[in-house]
């Protein structure tokens, strides 16, 4: 897809199965195992086996090999193998990378996964540690030394610039936080199943970098997520109602870096998610009124409002209010704030529930849902839509 013409991509995908492994801060097994259990409960849901399967995607920060998967899964040759960039930024770009592959005949059926040990192994939250030296990590260089050394860091600096820009407080961001843990209260494969919060508990919680509290920051979680992706036509042969690809898109904004992009002429908003944006709405001609659910990446609670307002769903600096009027159904399995945080794949399986009717917080005749990825990085993101 370009960022100037429409595609041909539309229709001529799906995702055909889901599936996860529970989410846990203490998997005790390996990431492979995870991926493999992960896989093979997608397979299962899709009414494929292993050896339907010739095609796999996953994350460059995967530590589980797409030959290595494929081995320990009883997944024969494969004919497509592909990782994407960036973090949860790839999460959707994994389901666009096997799309192209399946309509153009490629590969098949091809299986996009992630799966980690993200709170009993490495956590990302810890921040930069080490790094080996590389273009991309000199660009740190111009942060790290004073002290922006997290991801909740780097957010800040842009989430304190929108705040001061629109005249608001902190508890705007807190509007998010309510709905998601609202949704993941109803949800039993949430961490925090049958723990709503108030913006009372949001303002009470803990600073973790100004303007940013405890509860504005994702969990940190032990997991794994894989979904099918095949022709349209062959997922109607299976076992689930298709969750059809309507639109994928990636964007890298200008003087994009990796969640610091401190030195962009504006730091009110997510370019790179304007990117996404533009390319979904051309090539599927749908408009912001015609979204029925909206799955957002939510690593932390001011990149949701700022990609409600990049996707057009209200006016720059409105999107708390969106938010708390409940305006759109939004990360109806609780987020990653809520669910899980499993780099967004898990938002893309909820997707598919709500299109086929099978969510815990059902959206009444969901038949389009957009689902993005990760922010503050090169990104991508998703249109699907029910078939028929």
């Amino acid at each position: 897809m370009s960022v100037r013409t429409r595609d041909e991509l539309g229709g001529r995908a799906a995702i055909a199965g889901i599936g996860a492994t529970e989410f846990s801060k203490n998997s005790g097994r390996s990431e492979l195992k995870l991926a493999v259990e992960a896989v093979h409960a997608a397979l299962d849901d899709a009414g494929l086996t292993p050896a339907d399967v010739d095609g796999m995607v996953t994350f460059t920060m995967d530590t589980s090999p797409e030959i290595t998967v494929a081995q320990a899964a009883g997944i024969g040759e494969l004919s497509f193998f592909s990782r994407i960039h960036y973090g949860g930024g790839a999460a959707c770009a994994t389901v666009q990378q096997a799309a192209l592959a399946v309509a153009t005949g490629v590969a098949e059926v091809v299986v996009c996964y992630r799966a980690f040990n993200e709170r009993s192994g490495r956590r990302f939250g810890s921040g930069v540690q080490q790094r080996e030296p590389s273009a991309e990590g000199a660009a740190l260089g111009w942060s790290l030394p004073w002290g922006l050394l997290t991801p909740a860091s780097w957010v800040a600096m842009t989430a304190q610039r929108y705040l001061h820009t629109y005249n608001l407080t902190p508890e705007a961001f807190g509007h998010v936080a309510v709905t998601d843990r609202r949704h993941a209260a109803n949800n039993p494969a949430a961490y925090f199943h049958g723990k709503s919060i108030t913006l009372a508990d949001h303002a009470a919680s803990r600073w973790i970098v100004e303007p940013l509290r405890l509860l504005d920051c994702c969990q940190e979680t032990d997991g794994g997520q894989a979904v099918v992706v095949t022709t349209t036509e062959r997922a109607r042969d299976l076992r689930h109602v298709p969750a059809v690809i309507t639109a994928a898109a990636q964007g890298a904004g200008r003087r994009q870096e990796g969640m610091t992009s401190f030195y962009r002429d504006d730091l009110n908003g997510l370019p790179e998610m304007d990117v996404v944006a533009r390319q979904l709405w051309r090539t599927s001609g749908l408009r912001p009124s015609d979204i029925d659910v909206g799955i957002l990446y939510d690593h932390f609670t001011p990149f949701v409002l700022m990609q409600l307002e990049e996707f057009g769903f209200c006016a720059p600096g409105e999107a708390a209010d969106f938010v708390a009027a409940d305006a759109l159904p939004l990360n109806t399995h609780g987020g990653q704030l809520g669910e899980a945080y499993l780099h967004g794949m898990n938002g893309i399986a909820e997707a598919v529930r709500q299109l086929r009717g099978t969510s815990v917080n059902q959206v009444r005749g969901a038949a389009r849902a957009l689902v993005t990825a990760g922010t503050g990085v090169p990104t991508s993101g998703l249109i699907l839509g029910s078939d028929g």
